[in-house]
């Protein structure tokens, strides 16, 4: 990325002589290529599981499942796509994520602190270690990739000291934040919950109207846009996704997931941060070109420190997650959590070199993974081929984005 398209993400340079409609589709498809074949990945993983499971992995309530267990990859993914966009890596993230939730289980089995402050402090307690590492990196100059792996083994060991081997005894209320769902409160239609049939007619009215408020923007300012066909096709696309996994979710046991609401305010927040907000300009600026962003006056340390302060709380809302999850805090929790956050980035598009990524595109990256997860469970695959199937998938998206990339040149 040069130094003239850091500061300004992601469109070309208007064209006053012309409207520029992103040309014709083919090239549109071909510009886009790793985008769509990390959509086309999906799919197809999606499918052979489905056949591999004998139908079993699209069944509701294996889709709640999936969205219950994978949560935290969702959610630390989302932090760690803006830390490698920014030129770092954060390998702390699980420790953090065992850390924080056993002092969670403590301060409400232990202290009687009410549940719901409990989840709040863990938050605050999670952006109080992202701060100390950020202190490091970004005021001491002391690479991330030494700070998070000093943060993966003292949060640990600090997990093991506390914790010991299990904090039992978790309120209902706390338990159900990851295993509980919506209450049915606007009754049934047929077999369907009715709340989640809003909420899927909801969110697929919010894609069309985000989707043409965003291309009417473009063709207004003469900005480059996606040819109308693809724009149509991806409407449609939307909406058939949204719909089924709306009708999924709607036909299973307990209707939308609590857990599902958190992880969809936290994609949409953040998708707005990282496009529409100076903070996020300036994570790319300096991922693309750091010499140029800080002549261009980007305060580097102070967004670098943010950065690990956002991760941190991240990881801190991920702890109270995978401790609702299982019912008690336990010290090898979060085990190869971070591990699942950067294959989940670089599957979904980020460069390994930063500057580039998004989190719509880490997202898709975390259903790959999450797909992977549960389709491996149903088939009882040993967790040691898990891993082995994890890792081959990682390297090849890696791989893909390196070929892509000479591809463009």
């Amino acid at each position: 990325m040069s130094a003239s398209t850091t500061l300004a993400q992601p469109s070309a340079a208007p064209d006053p002589s012309k409207k520029n409609d992103g040309g014709s589709l083919k090239s549109y498809l071909g510009q886009n290529l790793r985008q769509y074949s990390m959509i086309g990945a999906l799919v197809v993983i999606v499918v052979l599981f489905q056949i591999f499971t004998d139908g079993k992995l699209l069944l509701p309530n294996n889709v709640a499942s999936l969205i219950q267990q994978n949560a935290y990859v969702f959610i630390l993914t989302i932090g760690m796509v803006m830390i490698i966009v920014a030129g770092h890596i954060d390998l702390s993230v699980g420790s953090v994520v065992a850390f924080v939730g056993g002092v969670t289980a403590l301060m409400i089995t232990d202290h009687d602190i009410p549940w719901l402050l409990a989840v709040v402090l863990a938050v605050v307690l999670g952006g109080v270690v992202g701060a100390w590492q950020g202190f490091w990196v970004a005021y001491v100059g002391i690479p991330a990739f030494i700070v998070t792996l000093g943060g993966m083994l003292i949060f640990r060991g600090l997990a093991i000291v506390l914790v010991g081997t299990t904090v039992a005894g978790l309120p209902s209320g706390f338990n159900d934040i990851s295993n509980g769902s919506l209450p049915a409160a606007l009754g049934y239609l047929g077999n369907l919950d009715g709340l989640t049939v809003l909420i899927g007619v909801l969110a697929a009215a919010g894609i069309v109207i985000s989707q043409i408020r965003t291309r009417r923007e473009l063709v207004k300012n003469d900005l480059r846009a996606e040819p109308f066909a693809a724009f149509i096709g991806k409407l449609v696309v939307s909406i058939i996704v949204v719909g089924y996994i709306t009708y999924l979710l709607a036909s299973s046991a307990g209707g939308t997931p609590i857990v599902l609401i958190i992880v969809g305010a936290l994609v949409l927040i953040y998708t707005f941060v990282m496009n529409n907000t100076v903070f996020g300009r300036h994570v790319y600026a300096m991922g693309g070109n750091l010499p140029a962003a800080m002549l261009s006056g980007v305060k580097t340390k102070r967004v670098n420190f943010m950065l690990f302060v956002n991760m941190g709380m991240l990881a801190g809302v991920a702890a109270v997650i995978t401790t609702s999850r299982a019912g008690s805090a336990v010290a090898a929790a979060g085990t190869n959590f971070e591990l699942d956050a950067i294959a989940a980035a670089f599957i979904g598009g980020t460069a390994v070199n930063g500057g580039v990524g998004k989190v719509t595109g880490a997202i898709i990256g975390a259903l790959i993974m999450g797909v992977l997860n549960i389709g491996l469970s149903i088939m009882a695959v040993d967790a040691a081929w898990q891993q082995a199937f994890k890792g081959l998938v990682l390297i090849a998206a890696v791989a893909f984005d390196i070929m892509n990339k000479r591809r463009s040149k």
